[in-house]
C-alpha cells in the first residue's frame, strides 16, 4: 500500500497523518484526539486497512516586525 499524502473531500484538503491502522477500533481513538485538537478529520479504508487525513483551519494570523 502507498497511500496519497493529501486527499481532497468536499473541496477540502487533508493531509494524511501518515499512519496505517489495521482496525476501525485503532482509528477512533485517534480520530477523538485529533478532533479534541480542533481538527477535521477524514478516515479513508484502503485495501482492508484505516487511514486518517486531518486539516485544521487557521483561525487568527498574527504579523509582527512591521
Amino acid at each position: 500500500m502507498s497511500p496519497n499524502l493529501s486527499l481532497i473531500s468536499d473541496g477540502k484538503k487533508f493531509m494524511w497523518d501518515g499512519r496505517i491502522y489495521t482496525t476501525r477500533d485503532a482509528v477512533s481513538p485517534v480520530e477523538a484526539a485529533y478532533q479534541k485538537d480542533n481538527f477535521e478529520t477524514c478516515v479513508v479504508q484502503d485495501e482492508g486497512q484505516f487511514l486518517i487525513y486531518t486539516r485544521r483551519v487557521v483561525k487568527e494570523v498574527v504579523v509582527t516586525g512591521q
